[in-house]
């Protein structure tokens, strides 16, 4: 994978092609326009029969420069780089800052592909992406380009582990603005592969994705909780945060429309679920039984985390473990 930066300062993941693929692109090419070069040939070889040798000769160059140089200049200059062969094999020819290619590309590209490969059989072309890191061919080099692969094989998307039950709504006042989206994607790789983690590694990146958090918030998580416990807990909360927001949003548009009895009964309905429903549960599946930590009726946490005098059993009291699925190091 290559990261390129455009003039934006926005950096592009694009993933340059290689050698095999390039070449299968290239050769689908070839094969293409050697047969409409064939055809053109005798099309032109038959209505030329009266002509002497040296026009038949010129006619022979032109059609040389115009089908086996100018017709892939042309593919790649309307298409934006997707030429047949490449549109086969999910390649693409774009800029080195990640944009379409125009027509100053295509044709540097093609006048050194005419060198690099019709004249030397591909070995210039083929060492020159073997010796490049991104695979480029002395073509792209000149024309400052770059084949990247578009057909990428989508990635599973690993959800975050739930914090434990005495965690939820814990941090309901903390204030999360100042938190970039750079700590925040940190923090959800950590927590979705934080299993996979040695132990040792493990605490030591959430102890320091921890300090992070609490140098953005300003606030530092209770004594006795572990590090990748506080960061599922601030995810979380954001996450609930982030759902009732749309939640909130969806059933005010809905109760605001005129005369709708729909939208009256979706709203009182969506009210009262909004007063059983824990606070962060919409989206969320609370686990059985959780229940707030002891106090949180006086830090000010939603009646939705703990109704109104909710006592805490005494087994969970000072309870220190986690929420079944999550386990966190250390």
């Amino acid at each position: 994978m290559s990261e390129l930066v455009t003039g934006d300062a926005v950096v592009l993941e694009l993933r340059p092609a290689r050698l095999p693929s390039r070449a299968l692109a290239a050769a689908i090419d070839l094969a293409v326009i050697s047969c409409v070069f064939v055809l053109v040939s005798v099309v032109v070889g038959i209505a030329s029969v009266t002509l002497d040798e040296a026009a038949v000769a010129a006619i022979g160059v032109a059609l040389f420069l115009l089908v086996l140089i100018g017709g892939p200049i042309a593919v790649e200059t309307l298409s934006h780089g997707r030429s047949l062969g490449k549109l086969a094999c999910g390649l693409r020819v774009v800029r080195d800052d990640g944009g379409p290619i125009r027509f100053r590309h295509a044709l540097v590209r093609g006048a050194m592909g005419a060198v690099e490969i019709l004249m030397t059989f591909g070995v210039v072309a083929s060492i020159a992406s073997l010796v490049s890191a991104r695979g480029r061919r002395l073509g792209d080099v000149f024309a400052g380009t770059l084949v990247i692969r578009e057909r990428v094989t989508a990635k599973r998307s690993v959800a975050v582990p739930p914090p434990p039950p005495w965690l939820v709504g814990r941090f309901s006042q903390l204030d999360l603005s100042a938190v970039p989206d750079e700590l925040w994607l940190a923090v959800r790789q950590y927590l979705t592969r934080m299993h996979q983690l040695d132990p040792g590694v493990g605490r030591s990146m959430a102890v320091r994705l921890a300090d992070e958090l609490v140098t953005r918030t300003g606030i530092a998580p209770p004594q006795g909780i572990p590090a990748a416990a506080f960061l599922a807990a601030v995810v979380h909360e954001r996450q609930a945060r982030d759902a009732r927001r749309v939640f909130a949003g969806a059933r005010g548009a809905s109760s605001a429309a005129p005369g709708s009895a729909g939208g009256a009964a979706a709203g009182s309905a969506g009210g009262s679920a909004g007063a059983a429903a824990p606070a962060g549960s919409v989206g969320f599946a609370a686990p059985a039984g959780a229940v707030a930590p002891a106090g949180a009726g006086e830090s000010g946490a939603p009646a939705g985390v703990a109704g109104a005098g909710a006592e805490e059993p005494e087994e969970r009291k000072g309870a220190g473990g986690s929420s079944a699925g999550f386990a966190p190091p250390g």
